[in-house]
C-alpha cells in the first residue's frame, strides 16, 4: 500500500499480457475480449496476447515494453504460477525491473480447463485480470536476502518413526532433539510382542535403536519433556522445552535399581497374567515390554479387556 502511495496515477503503468498457450486457453477463453477489456482497467498502459507468452519471443515483449519505460507493473495471464512464475520474474529482473513488480493470473488451471462454456470462461477471465490489476498496482518492490540458518533438527515424539527420523538425520550430519512426553522412548511398539507381518519380536527390533539413539553424539535425547513454545521463522526458530521432575540425577544414575527397592510406592498388583479363554499364556513380571506401572489386561475369547485394580 506504501508503494501506491508514494506514486501518482500517472506513474503507475501496468502491463497485462495475455497468453494462448497453444490452444489450451484460446480454444475456451476470448482472447480479444480480454484484451479489450484489459486496456480500460485502471493504471493499464499496454494490453497484449501472444501464442506462447514463456518463449523467448514472449518473454522480449515483456522486456521490451520495460525498457521502453512503458510499464512498470507486469501481469501475464497464463498458466499456473507453479509452470512459469519464475521464468516470467527473472525475465523483468533481465529488464531492469525489480521482480517483485509482478503477479501471475492462472486462466489455463482455472478457467479454461475447468469451465465448460465460453463465454462463463471469458468473463471469469476479465474478471480474474481485473483483480490481478488492482493488487499489483499495489505490490511493493521487495529485495532478496541472505540470512544465517540453522541446521539443527527438532524431532517431536521418541515413537520408533521419531526414533528412526532422528538417526535418520544424525547419519546425515545433523545435530538433533529428540523430545520425548514420556519417561522413556520406544512409544507404543515398546508394548507389542510381536510385528506385522512377519511376527519379529518387537522388542528385537526398537532395542537396538533405542541403544542407538542414546549412543549417538548427535542426538540430544530428552524424555519426559514436553515442547512449551514454539517462535522464531523457517530456519530460526526458537523452541522451549519444559522438562518434567526426575527427582533423579540422570547424570549419577547407573540404572541399578536400589532406588526402586528402597521406594515406598509400589504398583499394584505386582503379578500379571495374560489369560485367552482359560489358558493362561503368559504370567508374573516378564509380560514382553510391559511397563512397570501397567495394569494387568487378561483378554477373553470375546475379545473383552479385563483390567486389574491398582
Amino acid at each position: 500500500m506504501s508503494d501506491v502511495q508514494t506514486m501518482s496515477d500517472n506513474d503507475l503503468k501496468v502491463g497485462v499480457y495475455i497468453c494462448h498457450c497453444g490452444v489450451n486457453i484460446s480454444a475456451k477463453v476470448d482472447i480479444n475480449r480480454v484484451i479489450d477489456f484489459a486496456r480500460k482497467l485502471p493504471h493499464v498502459s499496454v494490453s497484449r496476447e501472444y501464442k506462447f507468452m514463456c518463449s523467448d519471443p514472449g518473454q522480449e515483449l515483456i522486456q521490451q515494453d520495460i525498457r521502453n519505460g512503458l510499464v512498470n507493473r507486469v501481469i501475464v495471464a497464463s498458466c499456473s504460477p507453479l509452470m512459469h512464475e519464475g521464468t516470467f520474474r527473472t525475465a523483468l529482473s533481465n529488464a531492469g525491473l525489480n521482480s517483485f513488480l509482478f503477479h501471475m493470473v492462472n486462466i489455463r488451471e482455472h478457467v479454461s480447463w475447468v469451465t465448460a462454456d465460453s463465454e462463463m470462461a471469458t468473463q471469469k477471465s476479465q474478471a480474474l485480470v481485473a483483480a490481478g490489476v488492482l493488487r499489483v498496482v499495489r505490490q511493493q518492490p521487495l529485495e532478496r536476502q541472505r540470512v544465517s540458518v540453522n541446521p539443527n533438527v527438532l524431532v517431536v515424539g521418541g515413537g520408533i518413526a521419531g526414533i528412526h527420523a532422528a538417526l535418520t538425520l544424525a547419519s546425515a550430519g545433523k545435530k538433533v532433539y529428540l523430545v520425548e512426553r514420556s519417561p522413556s522412548i520406544g512409544g507404543h511398539m515398546s508394548l507389542f510382542d510381536k510385528t506385522f507381518p512377519t511376527l519379529d519380536c518387537a522388542a528385537c527390533i526398537l532395542t537396538p535403536k533405542m541403544v542407538s539413539v542414546n549412543q549417538n553424539p548427535n542426538i540430544n535425547l530428552m524424555t519426559w519433556s514436553e515442547v512449551s513454545k514454539v517462535g522464531g521463522y523457517v530456519g530460526n526458530f526458537k523452541v522451549t522445552v519444559k522438562k518434567k521432575p526426575r527427582y533423579v540425577d540422570t547424570e549419577k544414575c547407573i540404572s541399578c535399581g536400589l532406588c526402586y527397592e528402597a521406594c515406598l510406592g509400589r504398583p499394584s498388583p505386582n503379578h500379571r497374567r495374560l489369560i485367552i479363554g482359560k489358558q493362561v499364556v503368559k504370567e508374573g513380571w516378564g509380560l514382553q515390554a510391559m511397563p512397570s506401572a501397567a495394569s494387568p489386561v487378561a483378554v477373553s475369547t470375546t475379545g473383552q479387556a479385563k483390567g486389574g485394580h491398582v
